[in-house]
């Protein structure tokens, strides 16, 4: 029985070709595992900025809930005010 093993890599891909008697090839890949990691550090990136979006706005819902009742506040202080100058000028009356 012949057995022949050829080798290769480019330095990121190892591959290992195993040729036994006539007919049977046993071929071996491995990587680095570079896409993987790649692919991790974009989900995590992805989920950051997802987080930082979702609190940006909150932050602007609460900002505009404030500015909403700074004008009611206004507004009803503006009518008290109306209200007191017309019970003065029917007083001068």
């Amino acid at each position: 029985m012949v057995e022949r093993v050829t080798e290769r890599t480019d330095g990121v891909t190892a591959e290992r070709v195993t040729e036994t008697g006539g007919s049977t090839v046993v071929v071996e890949r491995s990587g680095g595992g570079g896409g993987l990691i790649i692919g991790l550090v974009l989900l995590i990136a992805v989920v950051i900025g997802a987080v930082y979006l979702f609190n940006q706005n909150n932050r602007e819902n609460a900002k505009t809930d404030a500015v909403t009742q700074a004008a009611k506040d206004v507004g009803g202080a503006a009518k008290d005010v109306g209200d007191a100058a017309q019970d003065a000028a029917k007083k001068i009356q």
